[in-house]
């Protein structure tokens, strides 16, 4: 018996033959094109934008196969803490305000500050901190590829002395503990 004799014939059911569907993305310039996408559509995320005083607030925009967009405000002050992604990779732009970047590598600490407009990109086992330093509100937008999973957290003071083959202080979180 062949798939078709079991199943009967895709074509004859039209919305199992659409062609109109939306590629996924599926290489790191189709998720930065989705997330510049998400971004200039405001009227998509803006409505759903709140603000915490006690934490960041976020909420999950969309997922796709391998990979899923998160919503993230932040009130000045307010931190990531040092941290990565586990295995997975990502795009980040911010949409309001602005942030600072302070990465860790091999080569020491960058630190940058990202507006709207620009995108940053980070493969597993990226090592950052992202802090609103500034006086108003920010709102970014991230893909993680895989979907998130996992944050491992890294205590501040003990950043700096880490060295390649880290380990964590903490044991990985969900991705509902950003």
């Amino acid at each position: 018996m062949s798939d078709v004799s079991i199943a009967g014939d895709p074509l004859a059911f039209p919305h199992l033959a659409r062609t109109d569907l939306p590629g996924h993305p599926t290489t790191v310039a189709g998720y930065a094109r989705l997330v510049r996408e998400i971004a200039a559509d405001r009227a998509r995320w803006e409505p759903l934008v709140r603000y915490d005083a006690l934490t960041r607030w976020y909420a999950r925009l969309e997922t796709g196969p391998g990979y899923e967009v998160w919503l993230l405000s932040w009130l000045p002050g307010q931190s990531s803490g040092f941290h990565d992604h586990g295995a997975s990779s990502g795009v980040m732009t911010v949409v309001r305000g602005e942030l600072v970047e302070r990465s860790l590598t091999g080569a020491g600490e960058a630190v940058r500050t990202l507006r709207p407009g620009g995108q940053r990109v980070f493969s597993s086992g990226y090592l950052h901190e992202v802090v609103n330093g500034a006086l108003e509100p920010a709102v970014s937008i991230h893909l993680y590829t895989p979907g998130l999973t996992e944050m491992n957290q890294y205590g501040a003071p003990a950043v700096p002395e880490q060295h390649p083959g880290h380990t964590p202080e903490h044991t990985p979180e969900q991705a509902e503990a950003r």
